[in-house]
């Protein structure tokens, strides 16, 4: 841990003390290259915290608001970003990833009136940190892009911060879900949840359990690892007409996954990206957290200080665990 200068808030930005910030599998892919970063560099991408400065030209925010924000942050000025779909927007920053983040006391964002996010009193800041990438970005995977409906299957691989969140998610939307892990304690989680079924990826027939114990295939698969194994077990998985979303990173600096295309063609799967979720869909999302048809802070599995948090992000590709582990920059 080192010191560095204060960030200052941009003209259209602000500068946001951070009380809780999450340790994700995509910090580590930055950590090991994956990502074209600049160094010295502070990771960090999934935070909430109260706005301690503001740039001139924000109208919306003001010194105490109690905030959090998408990790794709769009530039507020583009038609993408007009339309409420700044999650692709082709100027796009990420805290963490494109400037620094939030494993620090502070740290700056930019167009705050599009990208930023009420916390309502009601919800913890802790809670709020754990919506940023995965949370967030599982709802969307299975609410909007995937839109799985009642009583559909849904099979989930991994069942980490992303993998949990899409159980909790697909389970609160009224859908059959399946979950799929290596560690037998995030099974465990997720059985807590209310998953149906479990399958523990111990070198087993995983396409073929699941076909088993939905009847013929899942009608949704979501990837929330991001390897080729899981890729492939996830299409492989799916029955005829089936959806997929691809939501776990699968970076070209490892290689490209082979992926079982002939599948695709053959039963007419369809193929979806997930990648976050933008501002103007965080209200709905916090409306259900206030109702308590979803909670996230189940989610959470531990909270560290920033020196342990150093140390654990080198392995966190061989961690193993059963939810979401926050950062405290206070600690």
């Amino acid at each position: 841990m080192q010191q560095i200068a204060e960030p200052v808030a941009p003209p259209d930005g602000v500068v946001v003390q951070v009380h809780a910030t999450g340790l994700c599998r995509s910090d580590w892919h930055a950590w090991a290259g994956h990502e074209d970063i600049a160094f010295p560099h502070v990771p960090g991408h999934e935070l909430a915290g109260v706005v301690t400065e503001v740039g001139d030209q924000v109208r919306r925010w003001r010194p105490g608001d109690r905030v959090t924000v998408p990790f794709v942050c769009g530039c507020g000025r583009c038609g993408w970003c007009r339309s409420g779909q700044a999650q692709v927007c082709p100027d796009q920053q990420q805290p963490g990833f494109t400037h620094h983040g939030s494993f620090a006391e502070l740290v700056a964002l930019h167009a705050a009136d599009t990208n930023l996010v009420a916390v309502p009193p009601t919800i913890e800041l802790t809670t709020a940190a754990s919506l940023g990438c995965r949370f967030a970005t599982a709802n969307r995977a299975v609410v909007a892009r995937a839109q799985v409906a009642p009583q559909e299957w849904v099979s989930v691989l991994g069942a980490g911060g992303v993998g949990l969140s899409v159980a909790m998610i697909a389970r609160a939307v009224g859908a059959r879900v399946v979950a799929v892990d290596r560690n037998p304690q995030a099974l465990a989680v997720a059985a807590g949840l209310g998953v149906e079924h479990t399958v523990l990826a111990d070198g087993r027939d995983v396409p073929q359990a699941i076909h088993d114990l939905t009847g013929g295939g899942s009608h949704v698969s979501v990837d929330a690892v991001g390897s080729e194994q899981t890729c492939s077990d996830a299409l492989l998985g799916l029955r005829r007409r089936g959806r997929h979303v691809q939501v776990g990173l699968l970076p070209g600096a490892v290689g490209h996954p082979r992926v079982p295309l002939e599948r695709v063609i053959g039963w007419e799967l369809d193929l979806l990206g997930s990648h976050g979720m933008p501002a103007v869909d965080y209200p709905e999302m916090l409306a259900l957290i206030e109702q308590g048809s979803l909670a996230p802070e189940r989610l959470v599995e531990r909270v560290v200080g920033l020196e342990e948090a150093a140390e654990l992000l080198p392995v966190l590709d061989r961690a193993v665990v059963a939810g979401m582990t926050l950062l405290d920059p206070s600690r």
